[in-house]
């Protein structure tokens, strides 16, 4: 294993581990039903409250970037023969307006590692068995022995975690894709932000000169933004949905967890302040 790799499994995967076997082991000491489904679900809350003040400033962040839309639009129009002066006037009206745009990139930066861990941890369980050599593997990497296991049980609620879809031939295990297809969606529909209303657009285009050129190198950005918000929000949640059916149930349920939780939290953090991000 390389130095980075090390480095991942000790800072990244081993935490992990022994906080989804922890959850398992009190779990099972409760005699909760499906102890490894609801030691998935404690571990992504977990993981989802860690990220939360990474969340919160994009949200802040995407709130603040909806508000000055419509003065970067007219910046646009304005500067749009000279990209030194705009990129200027762009960057003072962020600085204005307490805007960092790269901040919010941040969540998405964090995101990555703490899923790979999460998705290499739970692959450890569920795609690999529960034989004797994987059991032995994962008890190495325990802090403390009395959270060592002997076994694993995989069934929650009439389901496999560790079996996929595509292999189960249950009719029921199809709805698992479906239900993650139809989260992502909702998650998309919730998270994107918004293009610009007809009638901004509207009175944006009469500010501008009545050139057809102008009119359709103005439109450029918008259509982007269109076809970005498309596929996020139909071809994204068809392909999780797809991977969804291929990978352990297990996997699905982390996934699903952690949209339910950001629908929510987008939903309730998302509201209008009444406040202006610049002063006119």
């Amino acid at each position: 294993m390389s130095m980075l790799g090390t480095l991942f499994n000790t800072a990244i995967i081993q935490p992990i581990l022994n906080i989804l076997v922890a959850f398992y082991k009190l779990f099972l000491v409760v005699h909760l039903p499906g102890a490894f489904g609801f030691a998935i679900i404690a571990l992504t809350v977990c993981v989802r409250l860690l990220m939360h003040p990474f969340f919160k400033q994009q949200i802040h962040t995407s709130k603040k970037m909806q508000d000055l839309k419509p003065h970067l639009d007219r910046l646009s129009d304005k500067h749009k023969k000279d990209p030194k002066k705009l990129q200027q006037e762009q960057m003072r009206l962020y600085k204005e307006a307490g805007i960092n745009p790269a901040s919010g990139c941040l969540f998405a930066i964090v995101q990555i590692p703490l899923f790979l861990g999460l998705y290499q941890t739970l692959q450890r369980f569920l795609l690999n068995g529960t034989t004797t050599k994987v059991i032995t593997g994962i008890n190495k990497e325990l802090y403390a022995a009395f959270l060592k296991i002997s076994s694993i049980d995989p069934w929650f609620f009439g389901f496999n975690l560790a079996l996929s879809p595509a292999k189960a031939h249950v009719w029921y295990y199809l709805s698992v894709p479906i239900i993650t297809a139809v989260l992502q969606f909702f998650q998309a529909q919730t998270t994107l932000l918004p293009t610009s209303k007809p009638d901004e657009k509207k009175k944006l285009s009469l500010e501008k000169d009545s050139k057809n050129k102008d009119k359709k190198e103005s439109s450029t950005g918008e259509d982007f933004q269109k076809a970005m918000n498309t596929q996020m929000k139909y071809f994204f949640p068809l392909m999780i949905g797809y991977f969804s059916y291929t990978l352990p149930i297990g996997l699905s349920l982390y996934w699903n967890i952690f949209s339910i939780f950001s629908i929510i939290q987008h939903a309730t953090m998302k509201k209008p302040d009444g406040q202006s991000a610049v002063k006119k």
